[in-house]
């Protein structure tokens, strides 16, 4: 049976909502459309500003860059993506480091990942330190405001703390990446990632690819300040322009 192109169109808007977005591939797959298909329809849902598109996928407009959903809804996105960056990025850091793990749900995964190993961990927010804190790892936290339904630690507590401490390793988290700077929703939590920059020797990216083309409000910092990107395999012919800006990219 032909299926009319405005509700195969709302079907393309339900599936991006349940999910928070989808490579172009898989909204193909999922409805049993051919990839120009997707193609036309995202661009259409696009142009009535129901979506917006990512490269290689999209996004429902209302999660656009410059807002931020709550934690629970962030949690069920790319889950599979997530957890093999978390495993790569676990795989980085030796016995008796310390390291600061930023807010988020992909630092969330590599949280669980670290925890009962011989490190120090400083969280930036409460699920990663509540998931982090088993076994011999000693887990600290910056203290300061927490974000109501997000969790994580911001304000001039936290701030002081970072200022006070060193650590090997960041892995950073971003709201929206393009092909200049990491950027965040809220310009609290992203003077809090600078200053985890700075008391690290050496700051990691963590980012599923439908954080990448898109900007949010707060600069985070430059793309040649990352000393490495770990993304996932989304992220498609977008790697050849990264590879140029950042030292290490590596794609899981």
């Amino acid at each position: 049976m032909m299926v009319l192109a405005g509700e195969r169109q709302e079907r393309i808007r339900r599936h991006l909502e349940a999910r928070g977005g989808m490579r172009t591939s898989e909204i193909a797959e999922a409805l049993s459309i051919s990839l120009a298909t997707a193609r036309r329809d995202l661009k259409e849902l696009a142009a009535r500003g129901i979506v917006e598109r990512t490269h290689g996928g999209a996004l429902p407009s209302r999660l656009g860059a410059a807002q931020e959903p709550p934690f629970a809804v962030k949690a069920e996105r790319m889950r599979a993506e997530k957890e093999r960056i978390a495993e790569r990025a676990a795989h980085l850091v030796p016995e008796g480091s310390t390291v600061v793990l930023d807010s988020g749900t992909t630092t969330l995964a590599l949280a669980r990942r670290l925890a009962g190993r011989r490190l120090t961990i400083i969280a930036l927010d409460l699920p990663g330190a509540n998931a982090a804190a088993r076994g011999e790892t000693d887990v600290w936290l910056t203290g300061g405001k927490v974000r109501s339904g997000l969790y994580s630690l911001i304000g001039r507590w936290t701030e002081e703390t970072l200022r006070t401490v060193h650590a090997d390793f960041f892995f950073l988290a971003a709201d929206a990446v393009d092909l200049l700077v990491v950027s965040n929703s809220t310009v609290e939590e992203a003077a809090v990632k600078g200053l985890a920059m700075n008391a690290s020797e050496v700051t990691i990216l963590v980012a599923d690819h439908s954080k990448f083309g898109r900007r949010a409000m707060a600069r985070v910092c430059a793309l040649t300040d990352l000393d490495r990107l770990i993304t996932d395999r989304g992220i498609g012919s977008l790697e050849a322009d990264l590879r140029e800006r950042v030292k290490y990219v590596e794609v899981v």
